[in-house]
């Protein structure tokens, strides 16, 4: 399950697990204009750990999904 909510500067995200026995910490993400934000509470400090992307990063992971074990380097358009 998740939902979507647009906030004024970001979309947030919130991936729930819900899938099996041991339920793992909501993951929040947020998409801002020059970067994303994965959070998930960390279940031994309660604390928050946060992870940013670039947007190059994440187009690197979304290429990432697509292809077979291996090292990459995608060409970007220049311009």
């Amino acid at each position: 399950m998740f939902t979507i909510e647009h906030d004024f500067d970001a979309t947030v995200i919130t991936l729930i697990d819900e899938g099996h026995d041991g339920l793992v910490e909501d993951v929040t993400i947020n998409a801002f204009d020059d970067c994303v934000t994965l959070e998930q509470i960390d279940p031994l400090s309660g604390e928050p750990v946060r992870i940013t992307l670039s947007m190059t990063q994440l187009r690197d992971l979304a290429a990432a999904l697509d292809l077979p074990e291996g090292s990459y380097r995608i060409e970007r358009a220049k311009g």
